[in-house]
Parts: structure tokens; C-alpha cells; sequence
């Protein structure tokens, strides 16, 4: 039975230090929401990504996520695939020490039927 991880929003995942890349669609949702041009988004909330092949989201000071604010989430309907897919899609040795989502054994089309909810992607279960 494929792992189904139940997050409960606890924000750990925002507050690793890493990277969120960001495709020209996000930055154009985004954008959209915080109700600004997008060159200003850019400016304001993006950097070079290391691959230098395209934008990813800066930090704040503490290396959270920009978007962060207390436990919420300021772009949560419009935020990236990235963060939308973790910790289902993809994940790390040890990410659930830190992560408090919870793991639900599900039938495959159980499964399938969450990860599209959560993340808008029809996937094949692991």
C-alpha cells in the first residue's frame, strides 16, 4: 500500500534552508496575488537560482521561506509545485524527524485521488 503523508501545515518544510524554483507561470499567479507587476515580484522576492537557469525564491534572514508569516502560508493558494508536492511527490532521508505530516497507508486509488487533490498532478502511486 502506497505512503499518503497528511500535512498539517507545522511549516517546517518553509523553514529548511534550500531552494524553490520558481517557472514563468508561478511568478505570473504569484504576482497576481500579492497584486503586484510582475518585474516588482521579481525584484522584491526572487533571486538567481544556483543553476543560474532561472528564479527561485529568496529567504528571510533566518533562511525561511519569504512567504512565511508566523505558521501561514502568505501565497498558499498560488504557491509553487515544489512546495505543493513535498513531501508526497518527492522528499528527503529523514524529512519526517522534523515534518509532522502524517503518514496513512492508502489503496493506490486512494492515493492517486489525494495527490491530485493536493498537488493538481495525476501521478502513478509508488
Amino acid at each position: 500500500m502506497p505512503i499518503f503523508w497528511e500535512c498539517d501545515r507545522c511549516t517546517a518544510c518553509c523553514r529548511w534552508p534550500g531552494q524553490v524554483s520558481l517557472t514563468p507561470p508561478e511568478i505570473s499567479r504569484i504576482a497576481a496575488h500579492l497584486n503586484l507587476p510582475e518585474p516588482e515580484f521579481i525584484a522584491r522576492f526572487t533571486r538567481l537560482n544556483s543553476t543560474r537557469t532561472g528564479l527561485a525564491l529568496i529567504d528571510q534572514s533566518d533562511g525561511s521561506c519569504i512567504f512565511l508569516d508566523g505558521s501561514n502560508c502568505r501565497i498558499q493558494p498560488v504557491k509553487p509545485q515544489q512546495c505543493r508536492d513535498f513531501p508526497n511527490l518527492w522528499n528527503f532521508p529523514g524529512f519526517n524527524e522534523v515534518c509532522q505530516a502524517r503518514p496513512r497507508e492508502l489503496s493506490p486509488d486512494d492515493w492517486r485521488a489525494r495527490i491530485r487533490a493536493s498537488t493538481g498532478r495525476e501521478v502513478a502511486p509508488p
